[in-house]
């Protein structure tokens, strides 16, 4: 019998409720999931490799604590393309999270990219309603700008917020010197 792993790859920084909510619907999809962060080149990291995968370690740690049911997870990170790790783990899909129309344009072009270089499937996974806007960039700017870090307690779990109190408090993280600055409070 064919067993099924499946990666859901992102950068998580920092991992939201609405990533946790597609880990967990893809639970009941896959014998095993590995939740594998990765580097957008794109984006300037808040949080190290080190610190999103003992953020992530915990958050999944608790979510097999408190549901058993389910594929088993596994956090890893990994560097270079999606598509060599998927297949270095012998994984038989990619699993994205889809909030909205915007996420699909986007996803369906890398999707087919993958399916066509690598032979790699992606199965998409649309969140709940609760976290259609929902984004690791949108929680990072509002800590970046001094917004209430409780005010996102619908948006991550609170040992983000926990961790975002921390970068604030931290003059050698961006957040830490735009406090310092007296930009945020």
């Amino acid at each position: 019998m064919a067993h099924h792993l499946a990666i859901y790859t992102g950068s998580f920084d920092p991992i939201t409720l609405g990533h946790l909510d597609v880990l967990a619907r893809a639970r009941g999809l896959f014998d095993e999931v590995i939740l594998a962060i990765g580097r957008n080149p794109n984006k300037e990291a808040l949080f190290t490799f080190d610190e999103r995968l003992e953020l992530a370690r915990a958050l999944v740690a608790e979510m097999q604590e408190t549901t058993p049911a389910g594929a088993r997870i596994r956090v890893e990170h990994y560097t270079g393309l999606t598509v060599d790790y998927a297949k270095a783990v012998g994984a038989c899909a990619i699993v994205r999270g889809i909030r909205n129309i915007t996420d699909l344009a986007s996803e369906c072009q890398l999707a087919i990219t993958n399916r066509q270089v690598a032979a790699i499937e992606t199965v998409f996974i649309v969140t709940g309603e609760n976290f259609a806007y929902t984004s690791s960039s949108l929680i990072k700017q509002i800590a970046a700008l001094g917004g209430s870090l409780d005010s996102l307690a619908t948006l991550v779990p609170p040992r983000v917020i926990e961790a975002l109190r921390r970068k604030r408090g931290d003059r050698t993280n961006p957040l830490g010197r735009l406090a310092v600055d007296g930009l945020v409070e």
